[in-house]
């Protein structure tokens, strides 16, 4: 979804004639604004980890659910089911949504690349949904913040550099080649999220 979102407001964003020192701040800003994102999910689902209890079958019924969510997405990005299409969907045609992206798209201030940011951080990911459980789990809106925080800057590199290769994705298929890798990597994770909620449930 990320590398996506980064094709997208490339190809309408930056130009031939943008040069290297403003596409690296643009995206750079961009990757901010997701990171921001994240820092707020993870403050929020680290809250309310610290105001409810959570039981051993609780939390184990919360990881099986995630898990298989994050199967799901997996094999719709490998164009198996429609699960994630719907679910992008039912965000991308919000009004809100829909009028804060047109604006920021057509915008070539730095700003909007922030913003653009902010966005792509609510949209769904299987691996977002997987540092949100343990954010949650950390019991503290500090360390769930904190989880998040080191998420996103680790994301931050790879992304980063695929801002500067649209490119080149656009003109051959290794794109396709690393959806299909991501989705194994969301599926494993996936199951093995389910697997630690199942040991839980009947332990």
């Amino acid at each position: 979804m990320c590398g996506g979102f980064i094709m997208a407001y490339s190809s309408v964003k930056v130009t031939p004639l943008t040069s290297s020192l403003d596409q690296f701040f643009a995206h750079l800003i961009y990757n901010l604004g997701r990171v921001s994102s994240y820092v707020l999910l993870g403050v929020i689902f680290g809250f309310f980890g610290s105001i409810f209890t959570f039981s051993a079958k609780s939390s184990g019924y919360f990881y099986f659910v995630i898990g298989i969510v994050m199967v799901l997405m997996g094999l719709s990005l490998m164009g198996k089911i429609k699960f994630l299409t719907s679910l992008e969907s039912i965000i991308a045609f919000n009004p809100f949504f829909k009028t804060f992206f047109s604006k920021l798209i057509h915008s070539k201030s730095y700003s909007s690349f922030y913003g653009l940011g902010l966005l792509n951080g609510l949209l769904p990911c299987g691996l977002v949904y997987f540092f949100l459980a343990s954010a949650a789990a950390s019991g503290s809106a500090l360390k769930g913040g904190l989880v998040m925080l080191v998420f996103g800057l680790s994301t931050v590199p790879a992304l980063l550099g695929l801002g500067f290769l649209v490119g080149f994705l656009h003109k051959n298929n290794f794109r396709g080649i690393m959806i299909q890798i991501a989705s194994v990597i969301i599926i494993g994770y996936g199951i093995y999220m389910s697997y630690l909620g199942y040991s839980a449930i009947i332990a």
